[in-house]
């Protein structure tokens, strides 16, 4: 009976340093984040050179709205060319992309990824560009995006990643997706900013100088992950990612729970397989090299969503009340909650918490245990790609 209590006491310690830890991490990004102002980068006297990336598959009447609203951005029209990736999509939609003033390029895959769409891209560009912008199908920037983007890189930047937001909360699930995005912008971007570290690249939105852009593509060939792949790839060569909070691009969220199931699977899939891959170099970075950054990337793709810590710190601490003196006591518990908890709820932005809230909480425990169940099923997520429908009906 002692060895089995001893047994149980060092498995619940290390739970409560993995989780503990991460909770501590959240709270102290999160406030901080909140009371520490990121100064913004001045207006830039010159204007940049932009070519946007529509990476598109499937989805014809999608892609003909948002590629019509790209070429209405508020920047000189000789100052940005917009390309469309068209992957898989109908004979008559790609006539009528080429109808409109931007490049299409035409691709066909047995195994389609974004990562294939954007090298054939970049091999089908053949004019000089100051940055490459990559959109996903349903993004629509704000009027002012390349000119808050210009700003940034003016002032010595070179990766910045825009404020992605959510375009639609009109069922439960995407309220949670969407909240759960601000939640990330807010920890894991702008906060970051605070301590000098890189903002987490979410994949579209996103902004490289064209040189280093076709440099870092040409190291990943990802079928999942590729925008994590690309911030590990860039903080290993201490290449700082910026995050410009003002430079809205807006996406729409899933709907659908199913969709959300399977879009979720393959993001959890992405972020082990990279920790797999590239774990193991975080320390040898962070004490040969001195790569802090680099080794906040590799920890952030170790850590799990937040919506499995709101359900497991309360279950940590109810364990630590019926089975006392086994591993770190309830107080310990309940401090990491607190801190967990406090986290999350200080990077919900105000505007969320209105009537449509408590729907959306009460789906909370049934995501919660499907996001569970999905950790047991992530075999084989990470080989083929898994297409996310933009459309509340798509199963």
């Amino acid at each position: 009976m002692g060895i089995l209590i001893t047994i149980l006491s060092i498995i619940f310690t290390l739970i409560f340093i993995y989780l503990g830890i991460y909770s501590l991490y959240l709270f102290v990004f999160s406030v901080l984040g909140k009371l520490i102002k990121i100064k913004p980068p001045p207006p830039a006297k010159g204007l940049s050179k932009f070519i946007i990336y529509i990476c598109a598959y499937k989805e014809d009447e999608i892609i003909l709205n948002s590629a019509a609203q790209a070429l209405t951005i508020d920047y000189p029209k000789d100052k940005f060319h917009v390309c469309v990736i068209a992957d898989s999509m109908q004979p008559e939609t790609v006539e009528k992309l080429k109808a409109m003033p931007l490049q299409v390029v035409e691709v066909v895959f047995e195994s389609s990824t974004k990562s294939k769409a954007l090298h054939a891209a970049i091999a089908a560009t053949h004019e000089d560009f100051d940055a490459a912008v990559v959109f996903d199908i349903d993004n629509i920037a704000a009027p002012d995006y390349l000119h808050q983007i210009n700003n940034y890189l003016h002032d010595g930047n070179r990766v910045i990643q825009g404020h992605r937001v959510a375009k639609n909360t009109e069922t439960p699930v995407a309220i949670l997706d969407a909240i759960s995005e601000e939640i990330n912008n807010h920890i894991f971007r702008k906060a970051q900013q605070v301590f000098k570290l890189s903002a987490a690249i979410i994949g579209s939105g996103m902004v490289l100088e064209f040189k280093l852009f076709k440099e870092t593509m040409a190291q990943i060939d990802a079928v999942g992950g590729f925008d994590k792949e690309m911030g590990l790839v860039l903080t290993r060569q201490k290449i700082h990612v910026s995050y410009a909070d003002k430079a809205y691009i807006y996406d729409e969220k899933v709907s659908n729970p199913e969709v959300f199931k399977k879009q979720r699977r393959r993001w959890l899939s992405a972020q082990f397989n990279l920790l797999k891959t590239y774990g193991a170099t975080g320390l040898t970075e962070l004490f040969k090299n001195g790569n802090v950054d680099y080794f906040n990337e590799i920890y952030q793709t170790a850590i799990l969503p937040r919506i499995l810590m709101l359900g497991l710190m309360p279950f940590m601490l109810i364990i630590s009340l019926v089975l006392p003196g086994i591993g770190p006591s309830w107080q310990l518990w309940l401090t990491a909650t607190v801190c967990c908890y406090i986290g999350i709820l200080v990077a919900v932005p105000a505007e969320f918490f209105n009537s449509k809230l408590l729907g959306a909480v009460m789906r909370i425990p049934l995501i919660f245990f499907t996001m569970l169940a999905l950790l047991f099923k992530l075999k084989g997520a990470n080989k083929k790609f898994i297409h996310t429908p933009h459309n509340p009906q798509a199963k």
